[in-house]
């Protein structure tokens, strides 16, 4: 069994669309155990509209919530009854396997690292999110934790995303590339140019060379290594164009009576093809290389994407990925 941590209290949407994510994610999935984590009172409310399995859900009253304005490092010191800090301290003891939260993502990066703390021999946890791509998904490492990154940084990066990529996605010998303005090896920043040949020297990965921008939604490589800041443009643009693209496409579907009866033939197909580039779809983002399973959603995560996430857990922890990571960074 699974036990992961849910932080009910995070996200634009919280407790409701976090709980009944929850409830439909034990529905799922039979080998999951979860713990909500926030003011018991609200959660209650929400749990008495389902009809769920008592026995695989626990409740856990945390009294404060850390809200998403507050400077970080303050909010995990002075909060210590917020339910990031309580979920947090529950893997840290090991008395569940993850934490999931659509909170605060500068409190989730600093509890991560203060809390549940780094696995010996990894330099900066980075955040991970997959993305949909034309041939399924790739891996964004880092989006978000590490602004300022060293070269060995990176290799980490690409040597736990490849990790990742090929126990939790199952492709065998995932390729990596990193982000670069151009394919040629002496273009790009003074980081790109310092990493590219430790990437090239790195025995472990199939790294591949470099990925511009363009190349990414074709699926080009299956790990995508850049700092946090390229990192988090490319996601938020990724996500933005998408979400106009579909709106776009509905809209001129619903235009006139010529487009409405075209739209009926072809919806089948156009959703299957449209729910590929659903970022719900493709769960939370992990904070890789901690000593438990740390996953970040969006802050607007509905219940299809937390119960994603929750599900993505126990896949991690079957595949034990922690474990893999620790061995592969140890053996350095």
């Amino acid at each position: 069994m699974t036990k992961v941590v849910l932080d009910a209290m995070g996200g634009d949407n919280a407790p409701g669309e976090i709980v009944k994510g929850a409830v439909d994610a034990l529905a799922r999935e039979a080998g999951l155990h979860i713990i909500l984590v926030g003011r018991r009172e609200d959660i209650e409310r929400e749990l008495a509209k389902y009809s769920y399995d008592k026995s695989r859900m626990e409740i856990v009253h945390a009294e404060e919530v850390i809200e998403t304005a507050e400077p970080p490092v303050n909010a995990i010191r002075k909060k210590k009854d917020s339910s990031i800090v309580v979920g947090m301290k529950m893997v840290k003891e090991g008395q569940a396997d993850a934490f999931v939260s659509a909170g605060s993502s500068g409190a989730i990066l600093v509890g991560g690292q203060v809390i549940v703390g780094r696995i010996k021999g990894v330099e900066r946890p980075p955040l991970a999110p997959l993305i949909p791509t034309e041939k399924g998904v790739s891996l964004l490492v880092d989006c978000g934790a590490n602004v300022d990154a060293r070269p060995s940084h990176l290799v980490q990066f690409a040597k736990m995303g490849s990790i990742y990529m090929e126990h939790v996605m199952g492709i065998k010998n995932p390729t990596v590339g990193i982000v670069n303005i151009g394919a040629e090896e002496e273009k790009g920043n003074a980081l790109v140019k310092e990493t590219f040949p430790l990437l090239k020297e790195e025995k472990s990965i199939h790294f591949i060379g470099s990925v511009e921008a363009r190349e990414i939604p074709s699926g080009q490589a299956d790990v995508i290594v850049c700092e946090a800041f390229a990192g988090n443009i490319i996601l938020k643009l990724f996500e933005g164009v998408g979400n106009t693209l579909i709106r776009e496409i509905k809209g001129g579907m619903m235009k006139n009576l010529r487009s409405k009866i075209g739209a009926l033939l072809v919806k089948p197909a156009l959703k299957e093809t449209l729910k590929k580039f659903d970022t719900a779809e493709h769960g939370g983002a992990p904070l890789l290389g901690l000593n438990g399973l740390v996953v970040k959603t969006h802050g607007s995560s509905k219940s299809k994407e937390i119960s994603n996430t929750l599900v993505q857990c126990v896949t991690f922890k079957k595949q034990k990925i922690n474990e893999k990571i620790r061995e592969s960074i140890q053996a350095e």
